[in-house]
């Protein structure tokens, strides 16, 4: 009967009090919402840079298919 009722009056008095349960809710949230807005502006600055080196490698590679231009034609020893 005793362990009974220290149950009843243990299950009624909250170990932790809604005002604490919001404050950690907000803190993760901010927490993981920091995080989220430093990976979106990490992938757009990838992104630019991905398009950098893909201007850069396209031409190189234009210049590597330019044809072969022959300068011996007009050299003074035949």
């Amino acid at each position: 009967m005793l362990l009974n009722l220290t149950l009843t009056y243990l299950s009624t008095i909250p170990l932790i009090s809604q005002k604490a349960i919001l404050t950690v809710l907000i803190i993760v949230v901010v927490f993981f919402s920091v995080l989220l807005l430093l990976g979106v502006r990490k992938s757009r600055l990838l992104k630019k840079e991905n398009e950098r080196l893909d201007k850069i490698s396209e031409e190189i590679a234009k210049k590597e298919n330019e044809e072969y231009k022959d300068f011996t034609g007009g050299h003074m020893y035949q």
